[in-house]
């Protein structure tokens, strides 16, 4: 429970408290190792991670907990679990064969056995994807709707009484673009609280929804009064305020990296018209190939390689839509190649766009102590580095699905 309220220093403290009362419960030790790698701590999170397998060894969830925060060697015994298990397969059940093929996907990657990882990966979406449902067509009929209904001009004409703060920041993209470095970047800024990945802005629509039939189409806001839609953004400005923990002082603005929100960037821009946008952006392959190594909850066109392009090739369509009807200088784009190169040139001008003053702390981003729950966790601790950039690409023949499905959208 402490976990899900993201009161993870309290969930700490009792989890210590049973590891003491049940030092051999492999459970208790999976589960410190969670909140420690929420926080950053992620040696003790791996050294839990490690006593709970040595303590319940066919929990293969926790191995792929274990490889996504940790490299292992080639002649870790972990890893030999892993490969002999794998071996088994057909004793395993369909969730603990996901698990296995993500882990050793990972796991033979971070050893340069590159072939057989992607193998792996291939097996484990392939089980992911016969567990979900995805309405791909859905998707693409809403986007088309999006673009037909937000131009210039219908922006423009409700963005002059839009509410004037100027305290949100939305970070949007594709998942694995760079968008947790980016907000690291910022939340190590003193006038800045990272919220991370919140349903914030989903709650206020939800709720808008209820309040005014008007909501149900893709459009809403030309419906609505001046004071009704000054009401909705309001109803947002106080859901972040709630974000920004007790003791942490005033902050001038509040991030939310729920990358999905490119499909409501008219609306964001009609309601904050002084808000800051920032869309992150990587190599498009190098995009797809991350995603396709994490078996993400929520991400449920990212488990087939045709769909994954696709998928990619819509959002982008969308980017180009927002970049076109926004007025100029309204979005930031930030390539996450552009940051591995140039570190301080690319924080000051994220944290010039934001209308911040500089802080050298953007730059120690590592340092900053906060919680990161996304697939980024492990990384972001670190400082800067290169070796996710050009990763390593199975042979055309295997990539085409994605190749087809990106279509003109090889290169960002």
């Amino acid at each position: 429970m402490l976990q899900k309220n993201e009161r993870y220093p309290e969930a700490i403290r009792y989890l210590e408290q049973a590891r003491a009362l049940q030092p051999d419960a492999a459970s208790v030790h999976a589960g410190l190792g969670v909140s420690l790698q929420v926080i950053g701590q992620i040696a003790a999170a791996a050294a839990c991670f490690r006593r709970a397998i040595a303590l319940a060894p066919d929990r293969l969830a926790v191995y792929l907990a274990l490889t996504r925060i940790e490299k292992l060697t080639a002649d870790d015994p972990i890893l030999t679990a892993l490969q002999e298990r794998a071996g088994n397969e057909a004793a395993l059940t369909d969730g603990e064969r996901i698990d296995i093929h993500f882990a050793l996907g990972k796991a033979l990657s971070d050893i340069g056995r590159h072939r057989e990882s992607f193998d792996h990966f291939l097996k484990g979406n392939a089980l992911r994807r016969r567990e979900i449902v995805y309405d791909e067509n859905r998707m693409v009929a809403a986007l088309r709707r999006t673009r037909e209904e937000f131009s210039a001009g219908a922006i423009a004409d409700l963005a002059r009484t839009g509410h004037p703060s100027a305290r949100p920041i939305f970070i949007v993209g594709m998942p694995r673009s760079g968008s947790t470095l980016v907000e690291q970047i910022l939340a190590s800024h003193p006038d800045v609280h990272g919220a991370g990945e919140v349903t914030t802005l989903a709650d206020t629509f939800k709720d808008a929804m209820e309040r005014f039939p008007a909501w149900r189409t893709i459009a809403p806001l030309a419906a609505l009064t001046e004071a009704e839609r000054l009401s909705v953004a309001e109803d947002y400005l106080r859901r972040l305020d709630a974000l920004v923990p007790d003791g942490a002082g005033a902050t001038a603005r509040v991030t939310n990296k729920t990358l999905g929100n490119y499909f409501f960037i008219g609306l964001i821009r009609q309601l904050w018209p002084h808000a800051s946008i920032i869309h992150t952006v990587r190599d498009p392959i190098d995009t797809c190939l991350s995603c396709f190594s994490i078996p993400f909850a929520a991400q449920d066109f990212s488990f087939d390689l045709g769909e994954l392009g696709r998928r990619y090739r819509c959002y982008r369509d969308m980017m180009d839509h927002w970049r076109q009807v926004l007025p100029a200088g309204a979005m930031l784009d930030v390539r996450y190649e552009d940051v591995v190169a140039d570190l301080e040139g690319s924080a000051r001008r994220i944290v010039a766009y934001c209308g911040l003053p500089w802080d050298d702390a953007c730059l120690r981003f590592h340092e900053t102590r906060r919680p990161v729950k996304t697939s980024s966790m492990e990384q972001v601790r670190k400082p800067i580095y290169r070796s996710a950039v050009g990763r390593w690409r199975p042979d055309d023949a295997t990539l085409r699905p994605l190749l087809d499905g990106l279509g003109a959208h090889f290169a960002p």
